[in-house]
């Protein structure tokens, strides 16, 4: 929980009874390796913080392969930034991961009682915002070896976390092929 409160604390301030609101509204969760913290069709309205592990965030292609989409690992938020939609992708857990969940009900609740509470999550979205795109943008246009050295500059500590299979999904290009490269590279 303190990692959570030190993290908001970046971007706004709060009093101790703010904070203990927080705390009070804050839900621990365990999600295990390969379990799926929400599916696609189906509505997600929580708002979770990542305390340890990484969730990534998938889609199937309308020829069923597995698309991975984007990581998300530690002192980072997920929400569905289209509230009250259905989800059209997967977040799943990448690696066991421990997750402090607010409900949609909760959330509503800090919003409407925490001053100040809207503009600090704003900022918090506008870097996530500016990091995955910032992060994604040079995946267009790059070769494959490139693509895997800017996934390494980017994600620096996913390649021992992570199975190659999820970082070959992300880089749009074969497990094989990744295995080449990082052969190439190292």
């Amino acid at each position: 929980m303190e990692e959570l409160i030190q993290y908001i604390l970046k971007f706004g301030s709060l009093n101790q009874q703010q904070i203990a609101l927080l705390e009070q509204k804050a839900h621990e969760s365990i999600l295990i390796k390969d379990a799926y913290f929400t599916e696609a069709g189906k509505a997600f309205n929580n708002v979770a913080f990542i305390l340890e592990g990484v969730l990534r965030i998938i889609y199937y292609d309308n020829k069923g392969k597995e698309i991975t989409k984007y990581f998300l690992e530690e002192n980072h938020f997920i929400a569905n930034p289209y509230h009250g939609e259905i989800m059209t992708e997967y977040i799943q857990a990448a690696t066991t991961c421990k997750l402090i969940v607010f409900s949609a009900q909760d959330w509503k609740i800090l919003s409407d009682t925490i001053i100040g509470w809207d503009n600090i999550f704003n900022k918090i979205f506008q870097k996530a915002i500016m990091e995955k795109m910032d992060r994604r943008s040079a995946l267009v246009s790059e070769d494959a070896s490139t693509r895997y050295l800017s996934f390494l500059e980017k994600f620096p500590t996913l390649t021992n976390r992570i199975p190659l299979s999820y970082i070959a999904s992300y880089l749009g290009i074969t497990q094989q092929s990744l295995s080449r490269i990082r052969k190439n590279i190292h």
